[in-house]
């Protein structure tokens, strides 16, 4: 028995060192593929790219709301030479996985549709977006005005073109490296990549991924930037008996992200039903949900995640709110949350188009901008 205890220990340790060997590869190809796309850049570029680490405004300057309307630090893709542009994808295909990199792609291209189709589609369609961005304090931080900060202007949210695949803004805060934490976001309208990377660990919160329209036809392909969320979700729901799904249906009615953009630091109660209160089968198609949001970056980063998401699963909880009665291959109307000691995730459908307007949020309380990696 002792020797069968030793050689289990043997085996996790050597797991262990391998996972870690993986993950310190990731990030020395993520720094490769970063300091390649900064030699591209001119001087000026290059100043409106780089913030420091500890640039607080540059870190919560993100939304869903087109770049139009709140503006982002960095430079976008619109702004790049074809060069320039290679070189940022590289990097984004180099820290995200296949399917993250797909996912990416995909909700660029819906913004591209957006942009020659919304118009024609009635509400929501088309013009200026509306309201305050999702979450009820969204955009800028207050301190976002007028002067120059090290990554270069800020001041009044840039005019012209709302929508378009090339409309996306890439920045770091500090520079990239195998050892000091550092931090690269990308995004525009609905998307918000945030990712810190500390040596041998990557952080993918806070992120947020949407689509607008959320089903699409290119190239004679159906396209559904977050389908996936909307069709393992409601088979989740669907698999629950009458009792569990008792729990799990919240009696009011949740409008729109509890914490999306500006909530930073927000906390919520967790409500529905507890994974433990679910089968095996239930438990595994709850964390096949939440790969949808943690597999988007590399996978030996992800696998780390989906490590702490197991750990937690006992503690974490489901919770709908709305129609119950979806259609695999079609857009939930419903909202739903997964929630756990390290996991907030929200999917919520937009009232101008619930099927096919979509806002998600991926958060870790505890390690939101990588917080828990920067403790000593």
């Amino acid at each position: 028995m002792k020797r069968l205890f030793v050689l289990a220990t043997a085996a996790a340790l050597s797991l262990s060192s391998f996972v870690y060997a993986q993950a310190n590869r990731s990030t020395e190809a993520v720094v490769q593929a970063a300091d390649s796309f900064l030699a591209t850049l001119t001087a000026d570029q290059k100043q409106k790219v780089v913030y420091a680490f500890d640039d607080a405004a540059q870190r919560a300057r993100w939304s869903n709301f087109p770049t139009g309307v709140v503006a982002r630090g960095g430079i976008n893709l619109k702004s790049m030479s074809a060069a320039q542009q290679q070189a940022a994808m590289k990097l984004m295909s180099t820290v995200l996985s296949p399917m993250g990199m797909e996912k990416v792609n995909e909700i660029r291209q819906a913004d591209d549709d957006f942009k020659a189709n919304g118009s024609k589609r009635g509400p929501g369609g088309g013009g200026r977006p509306q309201g305050p961005p999702p979450g009820g304090q969204g955009g800028p931080p207050p301190q976002f005005g007028g002067g120059r900060g090290p990554g270069g202007p800020g001041g009044r949210p840039p005019s012209g073109d709302l929508f378009g695949s090339d409309l996306y803004f890439i920045s770091f805060l500090g520079k990239p490296s195998l050892t000091q934490p550092w931090m690269l976001q990308f995004g525009g309208h609905h998307l918000a990549l945030n990712i810190t990377i500390a040596g041998s660990r990557g952080v993918l919160t806070p992120t947020l991924t949407g689509a607008q329209p959320a089903m699409f036809t290119l190239n004679g392909k159906t396209i559904r930037p977050v389908g996936r969320e909307s069709d393992k979700a409601l088979a989740l729901l669907q698999a629950l008996d009458d009792s569990q799904r008792k729990q799990a249906v919240l009696s009011y009615q949740v409008a729109d992200l509890v914490l999306g953009p500006g909530q930073d630091g927000k906390k919520i109660a967790p409500e529905g039903l507890k994974a433990s209160s679910m089968n095996a089968q239930q438990q595994a198609m709850l964390l096949d949900v939440v790969a949808e949001w943690s597999g988007i970056l590399t996978e030996p980063y992800a696998a780390a995640r989906m490590a702490q998401m197991k750990a937690d699963l006992k503690d974490t909880y489901f919770a709908w709110s709305g129609a119950t009665d979806g259609k695999a291959g079609t857009n939930i109307t419903a909202y739903y949350r997964i929630q756990g000691p390290h996991l907030v995730i929200e999917y919520a459908p937009q009232s101008d188009e619930p099927g096919n307007h979509v806002h998600t949020m991926y958060r870790d309380p505890t390690n939101d901008y990588g917080s828990a990696l920067l403790k000593p």
